[in-house]
């Protein structure tokens, strides 16, 4: 009897470790992420007062895969407010879900974001939330919304929304591939 469970448990283990190596082969979606490498010019406007006009700012995005082509790397830097700004987001594909995944971080901050949703039926927009608790305004949902125009133009628009309120547009950046 003994001999019988451990030669299940060796089989188990067999049958997982077979699934856990066919999750972790980069797909189409990858293929699609790695097509994003390179370096590229962001325009930004920033929505921080209602009722005003957007701060308008411009920066750089440095994009590269990681991983053996499991996920992509996204390097910001610019200005926010008249000071220097850093931020890093790490976007892949989770074959397991289906689903896009991505963490941000950046220096107007000291939290970790987590992204998760999906590619829209047409191919050109991934659209993911992330639940946080501002230290400002309590809890919120964001919204990103990425837009691929064509292949050398990203539209990428985020918006939050306060626990029992309503949605409000953040910040909206039209991303350039440079040639």
């Amino acid at each position: 009897m003994d001999n019988e469970k451990k030669q299940e448990d060796k089989l188990n283990i067999e049958a997982m470790m077979i699934t856990y190596k066919e999750l972790a082969i980069p797909g189409i979606p990858h293929q699609q992420l790695a097509y994003l490498e390179g370096t590229w010019t962001t325009r930004t406007r920033s929505y921080m007062e209602p009722d005003k006009p957007p701060m308008e700012t411009t920066g750089t995005c440095v994009q590269k895969m990681l991983l053996g082509g499991r996920y992509l790397q996204q390097v910001y830097t610019g200005d926010m407010m008249g000071d220097p700004f850093s931020g890093i987001n790490i976007i892949g594909y989770d074959n397991h879900t289906g689903k896009y995944v991505s963490t941000w971080i950046d220096t107007m901050s000291t939290g970790i974001y987590y992204f998760e949703g999906t590619m829209a039926a047409d191919g050109w927009t991934i659209t993911q939330e992330c639940s946080y608790d501002d230290p400002v305004r309590g809890p919120m949902t964001w919204r990103s919304v990425t837009r691929f125009v064509d292949g050398d133009t990203m539209e990428v628009g985020m918006y939050l929304r306060p626990q029992g309120g309503e949605e409000e547009k953040a910040m909206e950046m039209t991303v350039t591939r440079v040639q």
